[in-house]
């Protein structure tokens, strides 16, 4: 397809999302059967389900724009997916697993952030108000997923008590590490509300 419209544009980065959140449909499953906390679990099984409504509501701006619901493939969201399957695939603490987990969905959310961030304002662009909305929807849905993973990693990762290291240094780096992380996330979500 040639890019030379800002609609032919926003119909390649839809095309892209919805590839996107279709794989993750069918990859959230097996992250949810890794997790060993029961919290983590719950909260992938309950983004499953938001995942799934996100698929819709993008069928809804494709029609209201008048474009078919097409995907092209998501190379980026592939790689992340890739990137996660391979975390479920190492032997370690159960909790450290969990943070890995979490870790690897983070990457998601924030790659599906910028993502629905660039459609949303391209629609803005296009002076399409429902496609804003909807857009914008989602993109509240995933700073709210990305949110709550943050809580889950300092809950999973306080509660170690320097388990996994000889001399607790690990989990307190690391639990740093986590708030520092979640500091920068709620600087920009402030920004992003602040629009």
């Amino acid at each position: 397809m040639k890019i030379d419209t800002v609609n032919a544009l926003l119909e390649e980065e839809l095309q892209d999302i919805y590839d996107a959140e279709k794989r993750l449909v069918r990859a959230l499953p097996k992250m949810a059967k890794g997790a060993s906390s029961d919290e983590l679990r719950a909260a992938i099984e309950e983004h499953l389900e938001v995942t799934k409504g996100q698929v819709q509501r993008l069928e809804q701006v494709f029609e209201g724009l008048g474009m078919k619901a097409k995907a092209k493939p998501c190379a980026g969201m592939k790689g992340l997916i890739e990137e996660g399957e391979e975390v479920l695939g190492k032997d370690g603490l159960e909790v450290l697993k969990d943070a890995a987990i979490i870790g690897a969905a983070q990457r998601v959310e924030h790659y599906e952030m910028a993502a629905y961030g660039t459609a949303r304002t391209l629609a803005e662009c296009l002076g399409n108000d429902e496609a804003v909305s909807l857009l914008q929807e989602t993109l509240d849905e995933e700073k709210e997923a990305d949110e709550k993973l943050t809580e889950i990693s300092m809950q999973l990762l306080e509660g170690m008590n320097g388990a996994g290291s000889e001399d607790g240094e690990g989990s307190q780096t690391e639990t740093r590490s986590s708030r520092s992380g979640n500091g920068s996330q709620k600087a920009g979500s402030r920004t992003s509300r602040a629009r």
